[in-house]
């Protein structure tokens, strides 16, 4: 048997599971990375690392040559499941049959509706914000806005959006330091709520997406709890996870680039263009993970069947071979704009149009009340490598 082809360890790759990169600006990290070694062995977890926008829009759209069923995080590598533990990590034709249940319900026509009730969780946390007083935006305003508004997708009670915070924040390593018990233990209590109330919508529907799960049928037959619960979580997740890292990433960005806010004050009109360019430049999902099918190459590196790729968007959003010249500045009327900052291909994200309406809603009720964001403290970020998380930003709004 021949030996398989030595892959070329590179040092900066083992840099990318680090957390201290996180909490700080990787970008300067990624620069290198990309430059030295595109597409770069990490030899210590057994995993390719690509840093450009061309490398990772080519796997994104080739699910036959790289699947997701392996795993999406570096910590999947080697492990299987029974069943998927989120439709990210199906394949088609699973995923496009998956897929085809919900995404009516988060269309673009479907969304829009949502504008006044969405709109109403926003004006009553803004309402809270005094202007010229110290606060931080986190737990006041980029939390509890999309958890409410996921409760109120789920029909459950706004109310309970602590819990639902716990429960999204035990999903996702790194974000909270938790021992595998206690992480264990709240991930259980979730799935048993969530199937709970899928069990309630079954014999009591009511107008809202676990009706619709609860209700929906593939081939005949109806979801089984883990697909129930598969739908459900990264509902939950996925729902809160990306808005509310655009929203606190967003704000502390504006706060840093005081000329762009100006911009948008001036200029309302241009907030869709200004959500496009926060989320190129916060990319709220920092990476994913995909695996080889079969022996194939990107960028003329040699990748072997089985062998898994770190897809890592957040560099990607940095990459000079597309953005040019502009890559590291802030431009909130940049366009075109093809950033992967939620995602692309087969997994572009479900919940993108609500995403986006969240973020926008934000920006205009905001610019009504305030016209200058001024940070008073030290921003803390998340240590985790797969989601770009502000931890605490405080904060100053004025008129």
């Amino acid at each position: 048997m021949p030996e398989p082809t030595p892959r070329p360890a590179s040092p900066l790759a083992e840099r990318l599971l680090d957390g201290d990169l996180y909490v700080g600006d990787p970008h300067r990290f990624y620069d290198e990375l990309r430059s030295s070694a595109p597409v770069a062995w990490c030899a210590s977890r057994g995993f390719w690392a690509l840093t450009t926008h061309r490398d990772i829009s080519e796997v994104s759209v080739d699910p036959e040559r790289f699947r997701s069923g392996a795993g999406i995080l570096v910590d999947e590598i080697g492990h299987s499941y029974d069943s998927p533990p989120t439709m990210m990590h199906t394949d088609p034709p699973a995923h496009t049959r998956y897929r085809r249940l919900v995404q009516p319900s988060f269309k673009p026509t479907a969304v829009r509706p949502l504008d006044e009730s969405i709109r109403q969780i926003a004006v009553a946390l803004l309402d809270d914000i005094v202007a010229g007083e110290p606060f931080d935006i986190v737990p006041a305003l980029s939390v509890p806005f999309p958890l409410q508004v996921i409760c109120r997708l789920l029909g459950a009670d706004p109310a309970r959006w602590p819990t639902f915070y716990e429960w999204s924040e035990a999903t996702i390593p790194g974000n909270r330091e938790m021992s595998p018990d206690e992480r264990g233990a709240v991930q259980l209590e979730m799935w048993e709520h969530l199937i709970g109330l899928a069990a309630e919508r079954r014999s009591t529907p009511l107008d809202d997406v676990v009706s619709q799960l609860a209700g929906a049928k593939i081939d005949g037959e109806e979801l089984s709890e883990a697909e129930l619960a598969m739908f459900l979580i990264q509902l939950l997740v996925a729902g809160n996870e990306t808005t509310r890292n655009l929203i606190s990433g967003g704000l502390v960005a504006l706060a840093e680039h005081p000329d762009q806010l100006e911009r948008l004050v001036d200029d309302p009109s241009m907030i869709p263009t200004a959500v496009e360019e926060l989320l190129r430049w916060t990319s709220p999902v920092v990476s994913f993970l995909r695996t080889a099918t079969r022996d194939t190459e990107l960028s003329g590196v040699s990748i072997t069947s089985g062998d898994p790729v770190l897809m890592v968007y957040a560099a990607a959003n940095r990459d000079p071979a597309v953005f040019g010249d502009t890559a590291h500045t802030l431009d909130l009327s940049r366009d075109p704009n093809p950033h992967l900052g939620l995602g692309f291909g087969t997994h572009f994200c479900l919940g993108a149009p609500l995403a986006r309406l969240e973020a926008r809603i934000i920006l205009e009720e905001l610019l009504v009340r305030f016209s200058r964001v001024e940070l008073v403290g030290d921003v803390e970020r998340s240590p985790s490598s797969i989601i770009a998380g502000v931890t605490r930003a405080p904060m100053i709004l004025r008129p």
